[in-house]
């Protein structure tokens, strides 16, 4: 992972879960000469899914990183995983990398994580190729997935390549730059492909896909489009640069061919990255808090953006991006996100689960470092004289939780402290202690998050645990706009505490999270105190009236108060904040949300009606349905509380033949008979 002299991708594969993004990776590392032979996720054997969980379970938990060579360009590759329970790895990716590789299903197309992942990457404007897979499975089309992705994704997309054979005769692509045929007439992945004629029962075809993909392309350059539109043919170079300056700007994003599985369309693809997706160079950062953008540059003041932690029997490592400058081994940075400082100590490149020691890491660079102790993902790490805020990692809202306890007495400590370390790995899952019935509760994204972290813990952490039955991680919030004034008074024989708040709650628009403003004028409470209201606003918030759920989306604003020259302190102000906000949100009509998934099932066309009803039963909203090759997709909301056990009921609905995913959209008002139900429980 080098700096400028060598070029530079840094790069991340995409999909939603089953498209093949793990089986195109390890074809990755065979080609590009670092892997000798082919891992397969069936037989447990691939590279980047070194995990033991990830082979026994045949999916990817961990994003893992790699650094390959391609034709003397350096390509930082991080794999990343496609369900949807692990979605904080695909989005703390994508916000260090500076392009993206979307591997499609040829015959699914887009995908319910497809889009997911997609929206994180229009929200880091993250450059794109698409790859289209799988196209030797029965019933997969190639320019059927490009127009899903326009209408789906809402995305210009600049076909490449057209297949040539379908489905089991899937054995080549026609390159509409170069107007020649790849062949690759074996599966034998060290067999190279032929470059050969078009098919002449594909020129007419070709020719007008490729007339189409010039008038698009041409019009990044004027020279080009006037001699073009004089009958000059530009060269496979000149289409190739365009076609670069368009994937940059976010104009397009190519599409290209092929079945990872069979060797097909992998070479290619790496020319490909290594054409149109952009240098570390070509980016600058325009999410920071200065007044200039962030350029990358080798010599300037170091800046990175710390966006994994990871721990093993080495110790903890955190993953950087460095945006600018370079950090050598035993360098004291500044984390400014923490106002700390933080000394590195040893530098690593990693490959997947191996590692190379380095003297220094330079711009453009994704390396791991031992030794920062209180470095958080999200983080941004920065010369000290040259203090900056990088924008940060978004975490998602965990929807599930479980009860968890130690098994022995003896396993309490451990248990505590293996908690805090997975915590610091994964910011998705959260922890709380519920007051009322003593128990640990962990939450996060799904029952598979939560199942590999249970086992997690005895795996790695050694430590037996008890666990629950998976619950809904509710939220509640206020209904009603209400004022409350609140005496904090005490006297114990020696210094009093003495705070008086007058305070505003009014609910806001689902999502906005908990507001706090001041509207002190006059210093009726010094300024000093005002942060500490906020406080104990906020540590309310964490345990609300209805059932002990955390209360959201409201704005607390306050309005007045008072104070006592010698007994009024932040502790006092806090207290006294934490009591009121207590009182309003009994007082507000408080309402319980409930997580509701956008849920999609694929049944065949005889079980439809079936699966509506269940879905219907299971208080969903039936918004569309499609067709999909033979099979029927359902796109639906349903509640998550509606949705354990699904996966039996909806196997026995079609004799085994349907399946679904989902995913969390929103939180939404739970009916009465919920809320009844959720408090009395």
């Amino acid at each position: 992972m080098s700096a400028f002299s060598t070029p530079v991708r840094n790069l991340g594969v995409i999909a939603h879960v089953d498209a093949g993004k793990t089986t195109t990776t390890e074809r990755i590392l065979f080609y590009t000469g670092q892997s000798h032979r082919i891992g397969d996720v069936n037989d447990g054997t691939t590279r980047m899914d070194f995990d033991p969980q990830e082979r026994k379970r045949g999916i990817t938990i961990n994003s893992a990183a790699v650094s390959v060579p391609w034709k003397g360009t350096q390509l930082n590759l991080i794999d990343t995983p496609g369900h949807i329970d692990f979605n904080i790895e695909v989005n703390r990716s994508l916000r260090v990398l500076d392009g993206a590789v979307v591997v499609f299903d040829g015959v699914a197309g887009v995908e319910p994580q497809t889009e997911t992942n997609w929206r994180l990457a229009d929200k880091y404007r993250v450059p794109r190729i698409a790859f289209i897979n799988k196209l030797d499975r029965v019933g997969a089309d190639f320019l059927r997935v490009v127009a899903m992705m326009e209408e789906r994704l809402g995305a210009t997309v600049l076909p490449l390549q057209l297949p040539i054979g379908a489905e089991a005769g899937f054995r080549g692509v026609v390159d509409l730059i170069t107007m020649k045929a790849l062949v690759w007439e074996r599966d034998d992945a060290r067999a190279p492909y032929v470059e050969s004629d078009v098919p002449p029962e594909m020129l007419e075809q070709a020719q007008a896909h490729r007339t189409r993909l010039l008038d698009t392309v041409l019009e990044q350059d004027d020279a080009l489009l006037a001699a073009y539109l004089d009958g000059v043919t530009p060269s496979p170079a000149a289409i190739r640069q365009c076609v670069r300056r368009g994937v940059l700007s976010g104009a397009w994003v190519p599409a290209l061919a092929g079945s990872a599985y069979r060797n097909r369309g992998v070479e290619p693809l790496l020319d490909a990255v290594v054409d149109y997706l952009p240098a570390p160079e070509d980016v600058r950062r325009e999410d920071v808090d200065a007044a200039s953008s962030l350029a990358s540059d080798p010599d300037g003041p170091f800046a990175a953006l710390a966006f994994k932690v990871a721990a093993d029997g080495h110790g903890t490592m955190v993953f950087v991006r460095v945006y600018r400058g370079r950090l050598r081994r035993g360098d004291a940075v500044l984390d400014a996100t923490t106002g700390r400082m933080e000394r590195a100590g040893r530098l690593y490149e990693v490959h997947a689960d191996q590692r190379v020691e380095r003297e220094e890491i330079r711009a453009g660079d994704i390396a791991a470092v031992i030794g920062l102790k209180d470095t958080l993902t999200g983080d941004t790490l920065c010369d000290p004289r040259s203090p900056l805020h990088l924008e940060e990692i978004s975490i998602p809202e965990p929807v599930i939780e479980v009860a968890i306890e130690p098994r022995t007495r003896e396993d309490v400590a451990p248990l505590s402290k293996a908690l805090q370390s997975m915590l610091r790995e994964d910011p998705s899952l959260r922890m709380r202690h519920d007051a009322e019935t003593g128990q640990t509760l962990l939450s996060g994204m799904g029952e598979l998050q939560l199942e590999v972290a249970v086992e997690k813990l005895r795996a790695q952490h050694g430590v037996e645990v008890q666990v629950g039955r998976p619950q809904v991680a509710y939220r509640e919030t206020l209904a009603e706009v209400v004022e409350v004034h609140h005496i904090h008074k005490k006297q114990t024989g020696g210094p009093g505490q003495f705070a008086e708040v007058r305070l505003r709650f009014e609910p806001l628009a689902r999502g906005e999270g908990v507001r706090f403003e001041s509207r002190i004028v006059g210093g009726a409470i010094p300024r000093e105190f005002i942060p500490a209201v906020e406080a104990g606003i906020r540590r309310a918030a964490l345990q609300g009236v209805i059932a002990g759920f955390p209360c959201v989306d409201f704005q607390a604003t306050l309005l007045d108060g008072g104070f006592h020259e010698r007994d009024s302190s932040a502790l006092a102000f806090e207290l006294a904040a934490a009591a009121a906000a207590r009182e309003a949100f009994a007082k507000a009509d408080p309402q319980l949300l409930e997580p509701v998934m956008a849920v999609e099932v694929v049944t065949p066309a005889e079980s439809l009606g079936d699966c509506i009803g269940d879905l219907n039963r299971r208080r969903g909203l039936v918004r569309g349905q499609s067709l999909r090759g033979t099979a029927v997709v359902i796109e639906a909301q349903v509640p998550l509380s509606e949705m354990f056990g699904y996966i039996g009921q909806l196997r026995a609905l079609s004799s085994g033949r349907a399946s679904f995913s989902m995913q969390f959209e929103q939180h939404a008002l739970a009916p009465r008979k919920v809320r009844e139900a959720v408090a009395a429980a």
